[in-house]
């Protein structure tokens, strides 16, 4: 790919874009920056505070520790994180600097101060709605599409802000031009240099995050239960870091992580299982930057037609990047990297996203084990085929009718989760 073309720095774009730190699970995190700028906006600390949040915010902030916070849970939590210690300008790393004595300032707010969680029920998937009151005077902050698009700022009845963005969450600008065939162009003729600083960070980060994870106890401890199971078994050892620092970042962690397509679970599945073939292999650092660009950008392009949040474990389509960028490092071609995401699609489709909490880590770990499987069946001659179900036959129909699953077939599906998860 020649490396002044609109689609080589749209692609170096897209990475920059979607590759970015976030601590803690990205939902309750937007709650807390929503509600950052809205008490910047109200100029005080709150005697009252309205959290509306559309069903998918609420199924990924209910059952998650919220980090910085002395292991408070949930939205609450998330909201009242981001009114006494949020850092706006630090978007989703709002509450990185959070001090020892904020987190008692959290603890005495919750316990004072009226919050109330409102389902917001209007056919958006993403919508964030804050607001605080202070006596007569109200601030009022909503975030739709995406975690930091703001596109409400209100003060006492006065509009500071107001955008009208296509809530139908469109793909963001740039993300219909990728394919897996120019996808494998690119990783293969990128500039190493164009893609380094990006990948470092993230290397950098969650492999931070997977080696804390299996040093103390988070969650479920999947990580220490799969090397407990099989220590030396090196596509073991790729699921274990991955769920390990899963582990951790659900569970109160207080490492950031760089995420994929709005998610760190999603972030740290493309890459860590990467980083443990290439170091196992020898790989030289330029083949892992490449590796790591493929499993990114496959996850990305997946997530493109699915949309940010769905019924539709994100897990799967960043465990078939990850398997594509681990075939990769073991010499696969562009027929090997191609029916890897498809038989590793064909595989686990069926996992269901029921909120961010411990069972995520194990859920990662089977989406790498189908990535890594999709691999090795090709490479021993089997593979699914057009008619198997929901294949179809090509890398790009497949990923198409996966999109079309998780956004539109199981959208009523999101909606009985939502209501289990309420109680409802």
């Amino acid at each position: 790919m020649e490396k002044t073309s609109q689609k080589y720095n749209t692609y170096i774009q897209i990475l920059k874009e979607e590759l970015i730190p976030a601590m803690g699970c990205t939902e309750p995190i937007a709650l807390a920056y929503a509600a950052a700028v809205a008490r910047d906006v109200l100029g005080d600390i709150p005697d009252k505070v309205v959290a509306g949040a559309s069903g998918s915010i609420i199924k990924n902030a209910k059952s998650v520790i919220v980090p910085q916070t002395g292991h408070l849970k949930g939205i609450p939590a998330a909201v009242t994180a981001g009114i006494i210690a949020g850092d706006p300008e630090k978007k989703l790393e709002v509450i990185a600097n959070t001090s020892p004595q904020q987190i008692t300032q959290m603890k005495q707010f919750m316990e004072k101060t009226e919050i109330t969680v409102e389902h917001l029920n209007n056919g958006i998937t993403f919508d964030i709605l804050v607001t605080l009151y202070k006596g007569p005077s109200y601030s009022k902050v909503r975030i739709a599409g995406h975690h930091t698009n703001i596109i409400l700022i209100e003060k006492d009845g006065n509009i500071l802000k107001q955008l009208t963005p296509d809530l139908k969450e469109q793909p963001l600008a740039g993300r219909e031009l990728l394919n897996m065939e120019d996808i494998w162009d690119f990783i293969n003729t990128v500039d190493i240099h164009d893609i380094k600083e990006v990948l470092d960070r993230q290397m950098e980060y969650n492999w931070a995050i997977a080696e804390e994870g299996l040093k103390k106890s988070y969650g479920a401890n999947i990580g220490k239960v799969l090397l407990g199971m099989s220590e030396n078994d090196l596509a073991v050892k790729a699921k274990a870091m991955a769920a390990a620092a899963s582990d951790a970042r659900m569970n109160g962690c207080e490492l950031p992580v760089i995420i994929n397509s709005g998610s760190g679970n999603q972030g740290i599945t493309v890459s860590v299982p990467v980083m443990v073939y290439a170091n196992e292999l020898n790989s030289s650092k330029e083949q892992l930057y490449r590796a790591l660009a493929l499993s990114n950008l496959t996850a990305i392009h997946q997530k493109t037609s699915l949309g940010r949040l769905s019924a539709y474990c994100g897990a799967v389509n960043a465990g078939a990047g990850a398997g594509a960028g681990i075939a990769y490092l073991l010499g696969g071609s562009y027929e090997d990297i191609t029916h890897t995401i498809v038989n590793a699609l064909a595989i686990v489709s069926g996992i269901v996203c029921d909120g961010a909490k411990a069972s995520c880590a194990a859920k990662i770990a089977s989406s790498v084990e189908a990535g890594i499987f999709g691999y090795h069946m090709y490479r021993q001659g089997q593979q699914f085929f057009d008619g198997d179900g929901i294949v179809t036959k090509g890398v790009e129909a497949t990923i198409k009718n996966v999109g079309r699953l998780g956004k539109e077939g199981m959208r009523e599906t999101n909606e009985e989760i939502i209501k289990i998860m309420l109680g409802k």
